[in-house]
């Protein structure tokens, strides 16, 4: 048999902790649904001794009828001089009725001395007492051991006592926290043997990311004989975020060979990776390991060219294990491997031999360094490709003059656009007013092109972005523009690139129609 590893989510209470996000009771719903759907073994659902909103939650969430995860409240040890029994906040926790309630307590003397301000001896009754009392009323009981590693780094022996007094008092789990995220990992590994040897009772690890060894550090601890893993979907969480689950789960499951979640659920990590993304509004980490978009990105041409023969060569993994997708990427380092492989993406066949594939590339290098960038205009480059390949020799319109003027003064201006445009022999002349140049711009070209291409009043622009591309000319720097158009069922990107910003934005909307056209 694999051995297990236990996975304990805390997105709901420590990720929500994290700078910028915020969880509505709905959102909480939600993402305790998926995590339960994605099989992991514990959700923690907040602690509803904080706010309103983690009781709603846990009210709320007695509808839900989970399959794989057990829900847990968190909170902490009694107050110091107040029986558990006449402690209102852990009362709290047993008022929402889940069956597990997660406690943390002191294990580092000087936060007992600076921050409790009691005794050594008072912190361990604390912790036993409240253990005790909640296991008493039937809760399973997970301890988190809070500063652990500096607690067992400071003193060793009492730290230990502060395990036992959980254990024994009956804490289905000991966890050890790296709570200030600034431990190394042969000292989380040391501390984790020290656990096992003092304890009966399965051993957890919690790190934080403060140092960049959040992933490194839970490793080490499950190397060491951990068997209980604490984290965050994406890693967020309190200061630089927690140790992130789609990074952990993958590594134990895939090079571990450890079972942690079932295993159809790993190639949806990536969709659950997003899926959080969503609800928290936050925008996605191209870079994140295993399931960014850059994950499984290849731009350098010798890269591309090996993993068209043999996809290990530069992957670590099948990308459809987690759920991600490979990436060819196509600029001025490509060769004509990458331009081969990312035309058949775009449904374009080219000849890795053949004069028109040559000069495409050599087109596509030379804007590249003019400031043309492709790896977000898929669009643009298709039309570029379908030039050299003498299928699209050109526009299927042409934009004959433009004209864009702002009236009025700050907070009152008027924006017009008017647009001449050429469609077989016809010209049409359409004026068009905006929210602002582009807006104006964008609707004077549509009202021209609709006319004839009545298919394109399905498509509109759903994101529109600038960089300057040299700070150093100031306002007169040549500017790259990158516009997202959709039809309601596909999306595409488009690029232009002008010291004109009216120029730029001109030619990205033009070959937003007109891939609408030719798609």
């Amino acid at each position: 048999m694999a051995r297990s590893i236990e996975i304990y989510d805390t997105t709901l209470r420590d990720g929500a902790q994290g700078l910028g996000i915020h969880f509505s009771v709905e959102d909480k719903l939600r993402v305790a649904a998926e995590l339960d759907r994605f099989g992991v073994t514990y959700i923690e659902g907040g602690w509803p001794g904080s706010n309103p909103r983690d009781i709603e939650f846990f009210t709320q969430a007695k509808r839900l009828k989970f399959k794989h995860a057990k829900l847990a409240a968190f909170g902490s040890t009694r107050r110091k001089g107040v029986r558990a029994s006449e402690d209102e906040q852990v009362k709290g926790l047993l008022a929402v009725g889940t069956p597990v309630v997660t406690i943390f307590g002191k294990t580092s003397r000087t936060h007992v001395r600076e921050v409790l301000r009691c005794t050594p001896e008072e912190n361990l009754e604390m912790i036993s007492d409240t253990v005790a009392y909640l296991c008493k009323h039937g809760r399973e009981v997970v301890y988190d051991c809070e500063h652990a590693i500096d607690g067992w780094k400071e003193d060793a022996d009492y730290a230990l006592a502060c395990y036992r007094a959980a254990a024994d008092a009956g804490a289905s789990r000991i966890v050890l926290c790296d709570t200030n995220g600034g431990s190394l990992p042969d000292e989380v590994a040391a501390a984790t043997r020290a656990a096992l040897s003092a304890v009966k009772v399965p051993i957890g690890i919690h790190t934080h990311d403060d140092a960049g060894l959040a992933l490194a550090n839970a490793l080490a601890a499950l190397d060491a004989g951990a068997s209980h893993v604490q984290g965050t979907i994406n890693g967020i969480g309190e200061r630089t975020g927690n140790c992130d689950l789609t990074a952990v789960m993958p590594v134990c499951q895939l090079k571990r060979g450890w079972r942690c979640v079932p295993a159809a659920s790993l190639r949806r990590l990536t969709a659950l990776s997003q899926f959080l993304d969503g609800v928290t509004n936050q925008a996605p980490e191209a870079r994140r390991p295993w399931v960014g978009a850059a994950a499984f990105a290849h731009k350098g041409g010798t890269h591309v060219d090996a993993v068209r023969k043999f996809a290990a060569a530069y992957e670590h993994i099948d990308p459809a294990a987690v759920g991600n997708t490979r990436d060819v990427l196509v600029s001025d380092q490509s060769g004509r491997s990458n331009l081969v492989v990312k035309a058949a993406e775009l449904g374009i066949t080219l000849d890795k031999d053949a004069p028109s594939t040559r000069s495409a590339l050599e087109e596509l290098k030379r804007l590249e360094h003019e400031g043309w960038s492709f790896e977000d205009a898929e669009a643009s480059l298709a039309l570029l490709l379908r030039r050299h390949l003498g299928k699209a020799a050109q526009l299927p319109f042409e934009v004959v003059t433009y004209h864009v003027s702002v009236r009025g003064g700050p907070g009152h201006a008027a924006c017009e656009a008017t647009i001449r445009v050429r469609i077989g022999k016809e010209e049409t002349l359409t004026v068009a007013e905006g929210e602002g140049p582009v807006h104006a711009l964008d609707q004077a070209l549509r009202d021209g092109l609709v006319r004839a291409f009545p298919r394109l009043k399905k498509v509109n622009l759903t994101d529109y972005k600038v960089r300057v591309l040299s700070g150093r000319d100031g306002t007169s720097a040549k500017t790259r523009v990158v516009v997202r158009s959709t039809d309601g069922t596909a999306s595409w990107g488009t690029v232009g690139v002008s010291a004109n910003l009216v120029e730029a934005t001109l030619s990205a909307l033009c070959d937003g129609y007109a891939h609408a056209l030719t798609r």
